[in-house]
Formats: structure tokens, sequence, C-alpha cells
């Protein structure tokens, strides 16, 4: 079974880059795409998505709003927070609502420990 990866960003070079990481480590792994928090609403309302990397800095509403939000939806699923944004009160707050932390520039380096985890999370929920 595929696992779904929704990248989650304001910005098309950053889903790009975020995208080129996770080829990069996950090779078989299938990406979804989203500018906006509305569009990863539309995502994750008409396809099955299995993991989260969501942008802090958006225009309608901050990656923390959206993390909660998708949480309350999908409370398994692991998320992460991607930012340049590195304050401890946004640290925190990511990981209150159970989201990990990556920083940005993403790379595979950056990514990969999440995307590890996130791996682990997946084959036990299925086993």
């Amino acid at each position: 079974m595929p696992v779904t990866v929704l990248i989650v960003d304001d910005s098309k070079l950053a889903r790009i880059v975020a995208g080129k990481a996770l080829a990069e480590l996950q090779p078989e792994w299938q990406k979804a795409e989203a500018g906006s928090a509305a569009q990863a609403h539309e995502v994750v309302a008409a396809q099955p998505v299995d993991v989260c990397l969501i942008d802090f800095n958006m225009a309608e509403k901050d990656g923390l709003e959206l993390a909660g939000e998708l949480r309350a939806l999908r409370p398994d699923m692991p998320i992460a927070i991607i930012t340049a944004n590195i304050q401890d009160e946004i640290i925190a707050r990511a990981r209150a609502i159970g989201a990990a932390f990556v920083p940005k520039p993403v790379s595979a380096d950056s990514l990969e420990a999440f995307l590890s985890g996130a791996a682990l999370r997946l084959r036990s929920a299925k086993a």
C-alpha cells in the first residue's frame, strides 16, 4: 500500500525542494501538494494522506493552526511543521499538538529523522 505525503507550503519552490528531499529518502512514497490550508483540507478530504509536511508561515492561517485541525481529523498521522522561524515558542507549540519540527531549508538530512519515525509509525499501525 503506497504512502502519500502531503506537502503544504504557499511557495511552489519550497514544495519542489521538499518533494526532492522526500523522493531522495523515500522514492516509493507518493506526494501530494497544497499551496494553502484550504487546499490542504481539500486534498485530505479527496484522497488518503498518511503524512503531512506543513509550512509554518502561510497567508490565510499559520501551519500550526492547520496542523491542529488535521490532528483533530487524523489523530495518529505523522505531521511536521517546516519553517525557518526557529523560535522556542513555535517548537513548543508544534510539540504540544504532537507535530515534529523540521528547519528550512528542507533537505534530505533535515527530513531524514522525521520520515524514518513516520515510516516506523505507519508500519506499526498496519501491523
